[in-house]
């Protein structure tokens, strides 16, 4: 199947399946009749408002059911919506304003600072729109290249970049999901909502879910956080489809319940956001024998993800790091050289991606838009800053980060690369490689923080024979120039809201002055 307008799809089943659940937040149940009355109310709200046509509003909030609703509401009356989680920092939200000038905001949650230059709609007197159940025509909704939403990602000098998505490029990302073999998206499918509406892993939650007339489990940060509470949840949820991140699968795979058995529903795993590793897959294969596994990259500035791939038993024989799949169809992506050259199959360089699910560019920010996009065989293009080459398959691979890339004693190190060898250990259940840095920022240490398998740490007569193992077990895999010279051991590491190994913060931590 596909779509040709992701707003009319979703009022479609409200007519086909009125009754049919859409969102399921811990039990609070609505249905495609109550999603098209509450956005249709909103939207004819809006359009009374005087407020700038197709301005940017801004949504606080978790994963309320009034998120999604009003983002639907928003669309609907023209307006491309950027999402700020509830657990956002004070500092991220006034960026955010000052950034993307919203014409409008609206509190789900309740917003942490006050704000007297812009209209704000709360979320008592949303419900109260609601209420109304006001009919509404769609006359100016966002359409073809009009920005459908904004996700602010985090930016290399600590200011957001707005990321721009487009009507078309939303459609692009949905009808390959929906379409693909490769996820093979049930009909009406049951899914996990987890990952923010502020994080892109989310579209691909809920673009397909509601495209083809399924059902969204919500989660809120405070029982995903949990490990008692989500696990007192999951195994009730009838979920055929997990979206997350390799680290809160990772998460998830500490409790033993966490499996077929206690929850026989879950027939698909979808991963994006982060590398998948060997090591988590082999586990989920374990508990979930029958479930299929998709590993999916890309940038948020093309939408969600440009490549994907099932791993299957074939793929984790091989015993080496996982491929991130073929190109979708629509999307020509090349691997580039440091000249904008393109390379062969089998060479090294930078994944380049182009096609109708690129971006146009970053709000409001023209030096950084065009330092990312270009335009590649008369087709919009972005440098993805990441590490790649094709093989003989015609299927991608991922070496890690540019800006994760270090010069140590000569050798350019590959952190990500560090990473999963480490990993490779079967006393390490985590890994991450972090460069400690001299006065003149030149890399003096390489160190690696370590979250060891359950009962190693007790095997070992102090850190420093723990240490020698690590190494001596991995020799053959790791060049010496690699190894890290310390080991710090952690119970966890830290975590982004959008639930990544937090890379960056360790970095801080490791060059405090």
């Amino acid at each position: 199947m596909k779509i040709t307008n992701m707003i009319s799809t979703i009022d479609d089943y409200a007519k086909k399946q009125p009754e049919s659940s859409v969102y399921n937040f811990l039990g609070n149940v609505h249905t495609y009749k109550d999603l098209k009355e509450d956005s249709d109310s909103l939207a004819a709200y809006i359009d009374e408002l005087d407020i700038p046509e197709k301005s940017l509003v801004m949504v606080f909030g978790g994963q309320q059911y009034e998120m999604i609703a009003t983002f639907l509401g928003l669309s609907k009356s023209g307006h491309a919506y950027a999402p700020v989680d509830v657990n956002s920092s004070i500092e991220r939200i006034t960026n955010i304003m000052e950034i993307g000038n919203p014409s409008l905001i609206i509190a789900i949650d309740e917003l942490p600072v006050e704000i007297t230059e812009i209209p704000v709609i709360k979320i008592s007197k949303l419900k109260e729109i609601m209420r109304l159940k006001r009919k509404y025509e769609l006359s100016h909704p966002v359409l073809n290249d009009d920005n459908y939403y904004v996700i602010f990602t985090s930016g290399t000098t600590g200011l957001p970049k707005g990321v721009q998505i487009s009507h078309d490029n939303l459609l692009s990302f949905t009808n390959w999901m929906i379409d693909s073999n490769t996820f093979s998206v049930p009909q009406n499918p049951q899914m996990l909502a987890q990952p923010p509406y502020s994080f892109d892993l989310s579209v691909m939650y809920w673009a397909p879910t509601l495209a083809m007339g399924g059902t969204l489990y919500a989660l809120p940060h405070d029982v995903t956080s949990n490990f008692k509470s989500l696990f007192s949840i999951l195994p009730d949820l009838p979920i055929q489809v997990w979206t997350s991140t390799p680290s809160f699968a990772d998460m998830a795979l500490l409790s033993e319940d966490f499996n077929s058995q206690k929850i026989p529903t879950i027939e698909y795993f979808y991963f994006d956001g982060e590398e998948l590793t060997l090591s988590t897959v082999k586990k989920l294969k374990e508990r979930f024998p029958n479930a299929r596994i998709v590993n999916a990259y890309g940038p948020t500035e093309a939408t969600v993800a440009l490549s994907a791939i099932e791993i299957t038993d074939e793929i984790i024989d091989k015993d080496e790091r996982l491929p991130i799949g073929y190109p979708k169809p629509d999307s020509p992506t090349f691997i580039i050289d440091e000249d904008q050259n393109k390379l062969n199959i089998g060479e090294q360089g930078e994944i380049v991606v182009s096609g109708p699910a690129v971006s146009k560019g970053y709000l409001n920010n023209p030096k950084k838009t065009k330092a990312a996009f270009f335009k590649l065989d008369e087709k919009n293009a972005y440098h993805t800053g990441d590490l790649g080459y094709f093989d003989d398959e015609g299927i991608l691979h991922y070496n890690g980060r540019l800006d994760f890339q270090i010069k140590f004693n000569g050798y350019r190190i590959e952190l990500e690369e560090v990473s999963h060898v480490l990993k490779m250990s079967k006393f390490v259940e985590m890994a991450v490689a972090v460069p400690r840095y001299n006065d003149q920022h030149k890399v003096k240490q390489l160190l690696a923080y370590v979250v060891l398998k359950e009962g190693v740490k007790e095997k070992f007569d102090g850190d420093l024979l723990l240490t020698k193992a690590i190494k001596e077990e991995l020799k053959d895999v790791m060049m010496p120039y690699m190894m890290p010279s310390r080991f710090m051991y952690k119970d966890e590491l830290p975590i982004t809201s959008n639930g990544k190994v937090n890379i960056k913060a360790l970095i801080a931590e490791v060059n405090k002055k």
